[in-house]
């Protein structure tokens, strides 16, 4: 009897081990996403406008009901919708060398370019204006920056947070760096909506179809 038990433990175990991987092989290259949100790691960082990239890959974290995970270069996590599987990233890399955990995650998981987006803070648009494009230049971004010379390229999407220009010379880094006001804090999760809409339909109508609905003044 205990023969057979093992027997049919160790048949429970292979169908098992089958099961696994025939549903990691449905989610094919093409039908896998990494969504990257840009920000520096830390408390003190949290709520600036530098990290509005953390800020809304932790409400699409919410709004799915799933959590960050710290693994290497980054906080990890990742959910499905209509067959396709998004992985969210905040590289914990400090903002100029976010490219380093974008390359990484892609390679680990497959994606393809063309299935990556980036999420980051634009000093270049008023506040609350959001930008979806298919390509670009880094815009003085430093975050931007880094990725184009890591993947060696500039042919990503990416959607724009714009956080306004209402600084005075030379007071740039504190205006990124310093924390939403009272009013900006009221219009936030309007756009953080609107993004998280924005990453499934990206994922799931494509980015000509989602740049239709996103790209308006605010």
């Amino acid at each position: 009897m205990e023969y057979i038990y093992i027997c049919y433990m160790n048949i429970l175990k292979f169908f098992k081990r089958l099961f696994q991987k025939r549903k990691t092989e449905l989610i094919e290259p093409m039908k896998k996403y990494l969504i990257i949100g840009l920000g520096n790691p830390g408390e003190k960082y949290k709520n600036t406008r530098h990290n509005i990239g953390f800020k809304a890959l932790d409400y699409i974290a919410d709004k799915e009901n799933v959590n960050f995970e710290t693994q290497k270069l980054g906080d990890i996590s990742s959910f499905r919708f209509k067959g396709r599987k998004f992985t969210l990233l905040k590289p914990n890399t400090f903002m100029n060398l976010s490219g380093k955990a974008v390359k990484y995650w892609m390679q680990k998981e497959k994606i393809p370019l063309e299935n990556i987006l980036v999420i980051s803070d634009d000093l270049n648009l008023p506040f609350g204006s959001l930008r979806l494009k298919p390509k670009g230049s880094d815009g003085g971004h430093n975050g931007l920056k880094d990725i184009n010379a890591q993947l060696n390229t500039n042919q990503y999407a990416r959607i724009r947070f714009g956080v306004g220009d209402k600084f005075s010379k030379g007071r740039q880094v504190d205006y990124v760096l310093g924390e939403w006001n009272d009013n900006e804090k009221k219009e936030i999760p309007n756009r953080l909506e609107r993004i998280y809409n924005a990453v499934k339909s990206f994922g799931t109508a494509g980015i000509s179809n989602t740049m239709n609905t996103i790209n308006t003044k605010k």
